[in-house]
């Protein structure tokens, strides 16, 4: 298969194709819609058709994406390029392209998307046209972020994100839809906004000097942002940070996850938690570190950013601790996690750099498995209260088996991909800020506490409500939802090497790119990425 795949030439058509596909998905989702509609035969067959094709169209992006992988050369910096003119006349192009940081969070998109639609397939009964046509717009939009090259392209596809998310949560939500789809509207909007003035000043300043005309590509953005004075390359600085803080979300500007997690449906809580905070560091990486490297090594910045981020891996394992939801306690563990990103980005070694990567990839595949286990909790007992449930182990034991799987990732067991991204961030953060690191390090003792107490309270706690006792176990669609994922958190656990050398090289220009006299460092020889493999 491997060598089927490396045969593909996979050129500059690759990217669009990825962002047309789910476009093309959501036009046949509407116009089937209307269609019966018009004739009067909507019902569960239509809806039917709306969820297959949805799935179908995940399943071919996630086939044709998995060529990327072999494709990819780790040294061969920008590939899979496409340009093309957009709104010449302001300097914007449709130009996409992939590296060593954005081709993980890509393959995480479209590997997670297909599983995540499953999750949807009876609990969602009204509007299905409409919930899945969102769902893939959404799609195309998160792609188009970790694709673009062009940064008014990038501020497009970001800003697109919110539309069918906040529709998302607001239509097919909980009780309290209306106020978590606002809030999270407003929080990611307003961020938005500084990174649009920022993006819009660095490309007048990049402007042709005779026609005047703007110019927004990435690399005359990356040029000019070392020509501006300090003070104006430390305002630009925030307007960028304000984004991705909120979107991380860094603590304390992360109000709006909690309330956003517990109403989304199991698929929003899914995309929010496994890629749309990816966006945030994502950001961080791609513009906060190399166009503005003087501020990010300035100690009072560096030092504010990194206390905020141990605040946030603290804050959220102590208030984990004392929830009563389980999604709710959830969704407080990424900000744990995410603070630990942070951390990772800003200690700036390359061991916790390839770790504040692997964290993302992880955080992407255990919480998101672990939203989707408590939706089918909540399918069955239409409560997320740890109180309703105990002993589910006992009649649930395949269930049991994936819960304690995705467990044991979340908390960075050795042997599961959690601990393999921990270990990096925590060792390669430690060379230069011992303290930080060692204060969050406590963070893997409390999140052990808050998780397997919750574990506790689902699985082994006495079997003594009536209406557990013939709680059905996992369907077929489950197993196929959760197979892949739990098979993945032990392949990378025991095997990272193959993903820890395709970013390295571009992890190490970038620490080059903010810090040119640091020391080279290689991470690849952690526990368990010794020898070779693909």
């Amino acid at each position: 298969m491997s060598e089927f795949l490396q045969s593909i030439h996979y050129g500059s058509w690759i990217l669009p194709v990825l962002l047309a596909l789910p476009l093309v998905g959501a036009g046949i989702l509407w116009l089937h819609g209307f269609v019966a509609e018009r004739a009067l035969r909507t019902g569960p067959a239509s809806d039917d058709t709306a969820r297959w094709v949805t799935l179908g169209t995940f399943l071919v992006m996630f086939i044709v994406s998995t060529g990327l992988w072999w494709a990819f050369d780790p040294h061969g910096g920008w590939q899979f390029e496409f340009d093309t003119a957009w709104l010449p006349q302001w300097g914007i192009r449709f130009s996409l392209a992939l590296d060593g940081i954005s081709i993980f969070l890509v393959l995480l998109t479209t590997f997670l998307m297909p599983i995540a639609v499953l999750s949807g397939w009876t609990s969602i009964d009204k509007r299905v046209h409409t919930y899945h046509g969102l769902f893939l717009i959404l799609t195309t939009a998160m792609l188009g972020v970790f694709m673009a090259r062009d940064t008014f392209l990038f501020y497009v596809m970001w800003e697109v994100v919110l539309v069918p998310m906040f529709f998302i949560i607001g239509i097919w939500g909980g009780e309290r839809r209306m106020y978590a789809a606002t809030k999270f509207f407003v929080y990611t909007f307003l961020g938005s906004l500084l990174m649009l003035v920022a993006i819009l000043y660095l490309g007048l300043a990049a402007a042709d000097p005779v026609t005047g005309r703007p110019d927004f590509s990435y690399d005359a953005i990356l040029a000019v942002a070392q020509t501006l004075s300090s003070t104006e390359r430390l305002w630009l600085f925030f307007a960028f940070f304000a984004a991705f803080a909120v979107k991380i979300p860094l603590f304390p500007f992360h109000t709006w996850l909690p309330d956003a997690h517990v109403e989304a449906p199991t698929e929003g809580s899914v995309d929010l938690a496994a890629i749309l905070l990816k966006m945030g560091t994502y950001g961080l990486l791609r513009f906060s570190l190399p166009l503005f490297p003087d501020v990010v090594t300035n100690p009072a910045v560096r030092n504010v950013v990194l206390a905020l981020a141990v605040t946030g891996v603290i804050y959220g394992a102590l208030v984990a601790l004392v929830q009563t939801d389980f999604k709710r306690l959830v969704a407080y563990s990424s900000v744990s996690h995410m603070g630990l990103v942070v951390l990772g980005i800003f200690a700036l070694t390359a061991e916790s750099l390839q770790g504040a990567m692997m964290v993302q990839l992880s955080h992407g595949l255990s919480t998101g498995a672990l939203f989707l286990m408590i939706g089918m909790l909540y399918d069955r007992r239409h409560t997320r209260l740890f109180s309703a449930f105990g002993g589910l182990a006992r009649v649930m034991p395949l269930y049991g088996l994936f819960l304690m799987i995705s467990v044991m990732s979340s908390i960075a067991v050795p042997g599961t991909n959690g601990f393999i991204g921990e270990f990096l961030v925590l060792t390669g953060s430690f060379q230069t800020y011992p303290v930080l690191a060692t204060i969050a390090t406590v963070s893997v003792v409390l999140a052990a506490v808050f998780v397997l107490w919750a574990l506790q309270r689902v699985l082994f706690n006495p079997l003594d409500k009536p209406e557990n006792m013939t709680i059905p176990d996992m369907n077929w669609r489950e197993v196929a939802m959760m197979a892949p994922i739990a098979a993945l958190i032990f392949y990378i656990g025991l095997h990272p090497a193959p993903l820890l050398r395709r970013m390295e090289p571009r992890l190490q220009e970038l620490i080059q790119q903010v810090d040119p006299t640091s020391v080279r460092t290689s991470s690849t020889a952690v526990p368990g990425s010794a020898g070779g493999g693909n």
